[in-house]
């Protein structure tokens, strides 16, 4: 269910944000001077407050009362799709680039915690509003945000000058930072990643902060806040849920499904078992993150029917490796066919047996370290490591 505030405007956003937890005193001041208005296009899709799906087209020019319900609403807001070529007013295909939901923007910018005459580089500038709010914070020449995307750019720094202010924006490869205004204080992504850029550690500061979406292959994503020694080691916790769209450069490109099955008939040689995992109790995104932490190389989708059953499929990036596992309402027991070198089914069956056996903990337990051999999940505690078998 879409989330709305009463009364569409920033007065009815801030009590809400701020009964949340999200927006605090010492941020609304910032959250008035820099309306989220002036940092959404005329055309938008809006999204709903607890998932990734979007809904109609609203066009401000068409109907500016349900633009302004959308836009100080808690939630995102597409405003582009494929990279740039979708046209038309429905729905395009991936969604890539929006006006993030509300909560999410101060939560992350209270797990950055920034103070007067931090230097901040954020990586991911979208419509400009999150760097607007922090150059409004901490004075615009003490920003820089990097987009990927020309357009992008170009609309977000138009945004910002018509809001008044004036960070530094550029065009590039957020995975390099922006080494000539190193180092900095925070980093901020607006954009979710499964490695942390080498260059992001070794542009903070010792003591600095890095706010990031951290997610697995498989599935699953959360904010981590890492912060970074003096021997140039990242460590920290995971904060809160969230869906972002995926660092361009980290995008994953999947194998056809018809790579896997090479023309032949289900079972296609693989070999049959039954399980009593069902595949409805590992579709959770708490659950898909610990499976995934355990399961890198491998991914899954959902083949759904019209009686309500389905078949959960698991695949191998490599696409040597499959597995399938059909679910029934009611059912005790489950078919499962595996094929390849990899037991997908029961590497998943092991992962989640991990969590079982450590009562399964919340997102809010894991921690992440990035160093110079990689980047290691852990539970608890830096040295109570989370299996990660190499494949």
């Amino acid at each position: 269910m879409t989330t709305r505030t009463e009364g569409a405007g920033p007065s009815g956003l801030a009590p809400a944000l701020m009964k949340t937890g999200a927006l605090t005193s010492d941020w609304l001041p910032t959250f008035d001077a820099v309306p989220r208005e002036l940092f959404v296009p005329d055309r938008i899709w809006p999204g709903i407050a607890d998932g990734t799906r979007q809904t109609a087209l609203v066009d401000r020019t068409k109907d500016p009362g349900a633009w302004s319900e959308a836009v100080y609403s808690d939630i995102p807001l597409t405003t582009q799709w494929d990279d740039g070529r979708h046209s038309g007013d429905g729905l395009g295909i991936t969604p890539t680039s929006s006006s993030s939901m509300p909560r999410m923007v101060f939560s992350m910018l209270a797990d950055l915690d920034v103070q007067e005459g931090h230097r901040v580089l954020e990586v991911g500038t979208g419509t400009g509003w999150n760097a607007g709010l922090l150059a409004h914070r901490v004075g615009g020449a003490n920003v820089v945000s990097v987009e990927y995307d020309a357009d992008v750019s170009k609309a977000a720094i138009q945004n910002l000058r018509a809001a008044g202010l004036a960070p530094l924006v550029l065009v590039g490869d957020g995975r390099l930072g922006h080494a000539n205004s190193a180092p900095f204080d925070r980093i901020i992504a607006t954009c979710s990643v499964g490695e942390v850029p080498r260059a992001w550690i070794e542009q903070t500061r010792p003591g600095g902060v890095i706010v990031a979406p951290w997610g697995t292959e498989y599935g699953g994503e959360y904010i981590v806040r890492l912060v970074v020694g003096k021997d140039g080691t990242a460590n920290g916790s995971f904060t809160r849920s969230s869906a972002f769209m995926r660092l361009r450069q980290q995008r994953t490109n999947r194998p056809p499904f018809d790579a896997y099955l090479k023309g032949q008939e289900w079972p296609a040689g693989g070999v049959r078992g039954v399980t009593t995992l069902a595949p409805a109790d590992i579709g959770g995104w708490l659950a898909q993150f610990v499976i995934g932490l355990q399961m890198p190389g491998a991914f899954w989708r959902a083949e759904r029917y019209d009686d309500g059953t389905y078949t959960l499929w698991t695949y191998s990036t490599d696409t040597k490796s499959w597995a399938s596992a059909d679910y029934e309402p009611e059912a005790s027991e489950y078919v499962v066919v595996q094929s390849g070198p990899r037991k997908l089914w029961d590497e998943t069956e092991a992962a989640y047996r991990w969590w079982k056996q450590n009562d399964r903990p919340g997102f809010d337990r894991f921690g992440l370290t990035v160093d110079g051999d990689g980047e290691r999940v852990w539970l608890d505690s830096p040295d109570n490591l989370v299996p990660r078998p190499s494949v």
